[in-house]
């Protein structure tokens, strides 16, 4: 489905406060009393099994204890409560999002990039026989500071998978926040640390860690208020951590509460022109005091309760639910205000999936290649527009008179910046669309013609880290190419159509005086609603190219992917070596960033 699409309607508005989905019954609203332990529990379960629940989900009420039912949720799916009900298609899906990601962490290494390289050192250094591991080392460490390491290189690159927010499907659900598929070192360290968790209670974990954040990144937009998307992988990370590791449903309601209530990184860490190392290990970070968080509470630690109905966390602060109109451009916060602060519900229904095939993994995006994803729909019209005319790659870019992309708003305004036609780091120049732009079309020109399929030019094409080394940094092809670079905001039209699709058109003017125009672009290849690409074969050609990178030959890449690949059925033993490979054997580059 890449190409011309027609219009859709735009997204629903999400309710404030969201209605009870149908056949949901009354829950205990009094839930910030001071209880007993057994009275929070059992409160905690009647809110969490009888409040809207259908054949294959739960739904955790606005008037309920949502940090206690998430726990209780967690817990159950990854202990097993609901059977053998997920569907084949997302097994396959977190095990390609779970590999990609490894892919992207070892490779990110084995540049000598800086963040990844200096936080495992660090990490190193807190040695902790009953720990977890970093890539390539059997050394045990604490398991925040593995899972900060190994979290850090999966995101350097910025190709690991993509999550928008939206399912239109669920009431109240179309919030549209951003997320990365950065949180499966969680995973893999409490698997380490415990010794038990086999392949697939371990993938099974992580379909639950990327169900919490997924639906938390459907219900409430961070980025509206300048927090940094990756709270919400937090959050999940706490719950799944301590569901593994055999916290209580009142120890991991305490350590979200504490992570919300300590750790709320804001968008300062993407602000500017250039961006630093803060960017791509926000979520590294924000996961290791989550996790930290979480070991803390299972000592006795016992942090705030309640946090998602508390008007002093994020979420009610933000949206009030209780004596306020709620606004994103003026929110009342006048001590004064009594009922403001006073009990009330959180700002959203939240449902999670614990059978079948709508999990929010499956709404999941993959980048075939690095590149902020949305600039994907660019690039699928780039590509397209490459394949359906042969002569736009042998004509050279002196042929190019002026290539403007359409876009939609977040990405015209944060991506399609004309600040950032002049990026001086790898960092902003993956968050800018001229330069992603360039470097495809640059690739084309020098080859000269492109393949005559689309799958066979993302892969010809496919942008590796060396196209945003140093030396692609001031390229003088890619450079030159960039100034006949404009944009267009699309308006309503285009902004309609996002986080539904990635809404995007670009038109080629050529010297003579003919255009080349994609249409608009809709659901690029590696979208979760594109059913064009070859998925599977785009995928292992780039599982290939960043394991070229790393391993001396194919052979020792192939074997590496493949454990990655045969997750499922590895045993507990397996998957402690999983991430293990010989780091005197990678392959020596110097640091791809100078």
């Amino acid at each position: 489905q890449a190409g011309t699409h027609k219009a859709r309607a735009a997204a629903p508005s999400i309710p404030r406060p969201p209605p009870r989905l149908a056949g949901a019954r009354p829950c205990p609203r009094d839930m910030q009393r001071a209880l007993g332990v057994a009275a929070r529990r059992s409160l905690g379960r009647r809110a969490f099994q009888v409040c809207g629940r259908s054949a294959s989900s739960v739904t955790l009420p606005a008037d309920s204890n949502q940090a206690l039912g998430i726990a209780e949720y967690a817990k159950d799916f990854i202990g097993g409560k609901y059977g053998d009900s997920v569907d084949d298609h997302v097994w396959l899906r977190i095990q390609q999002f779970h590999t990609d990601s490894v892919m992207c962490g070892v490779s990110a290494l084995a540049l000598k990039t800086n963040a990844p390289t200096v936080l495992r050192e660090e990490a190193l250094t807190y040695a902790d026989k009953k720990g977890a591991t970093v890539f390539g080392s059997s050394e045990r460490c604490a398991p925040e500071k593995a899972i900060c390491a190994n979290a850090s290189a999966v995101r350097e690159w910025d190709s690991n998978g993509t999550v928008f927010g939206f399912n239109p499907s669920i009431p109240g659900h179309t919030a549209g926040e951003f997320g990365h598929n950065d949180f499966y070192p969680v995973v893999m360290a409490a698997a380490q640390v415990t010794g038990e968790v086999d392949g697939r209670k371990a993938l099974l974990a992580m379909i639950c860690l990327d169900e919490i954040r997924g639906r938390l990144a459907e219900v409430f937009s961070l980025k509206s208020y300048k927090i940094d998307h990756v709270v919400h992988g937090a959050i999940a990370s706490a719950a799944v951590y301590g569901a593994l590791l055999g916290a209580s449903p009142e120890q991991i309601e305490s350590a979200i509460g504490m992570t919300v209530a300590h750790y709320v990184p804001f968008r300062a860490i993407r602000a500017g022109k250039q961006l630093s190392d803060s960017k791509g290990a926000s979520a590294a970070i924000s996961t290791e005091a989550a996790v930290l968080s979480m070991r803390r509470a299972m000592r006795g630690f016992v942090g705030p309760r309640d946090i998602f109905r508390n008007p002093e966390a994020i979420f009610r602060f933000f949206e009030p639910t209780t004596g306020a109109q709620s606004s994103k451009e003026n929110v009342d916060i006048a001590l004064g205000n009594k009922v403001r602060w006073g009990p009330g519900p959180s700002p959203f229904n939240l449902v999670l999936s614990h059978s079948g095939a709508d999990f929010a993994v499956c709404g999941m995006h993959f980048k075939l290649g690095l590149y902020e994803h949305q600039s994907a729909g660019a690039l699928e019209g780039l590509i397209q527009a490459l394949v359906q005319n042969p002569e736009l790659s042998s004509a050279g870019a002196d042929a190019i008179d002026n290539i403007n992309i359409v876009a939609y708003e977040p990405a015209f305004g944060i991506i399609g910046d004309p600040a950032k036609k002049d990026p001086k780091t790898r960092q902003s120049a993956d968050h800018s669309m001229a330069f992603i732009v360039s470097r495809i079309l640059v690739k084309a020109m020098q080859t000269g013609k492109v393949p005559s399929s689309m799958d066979a030019a993302w892969m010809d094409l496919m942008l590796s880290p060396y196209d945003y080394g140093k030396d692609a940094l001031y390229d003088s092809m890619t450079r030159a190419m960039m100034a006949k670079i404009s944009f267009s905001h699309g308006g309503p039209e285009y902004d309609a159509r996002y986080p539904d699709g990635i809404p995007t058109q670009i038109d080629i003017t050529m010297k003579g005086g003919k255009t080349i125009s994609s249409g608009m672009v809709m659901y690029p290849s590696g979208h979760a609603r594109n059913t064009s690409a070859d998925l599977a074969t785009i995928l292992a050609h780039k599982n290939r190219m960043l394991g070229d990178i790393v391993f001396s030959d194919r052979a020792t890449v192939d074997g590496f992917v493949g454990r990655l690949e045969a997750m499922k059925s590895a045993s507990p033993a397996e998957v402690q070596k999983l991430y293990e490979f010989d780091w005197s054997s990678m392959k020596s580059h110097p640091c791809i960033d100078g």
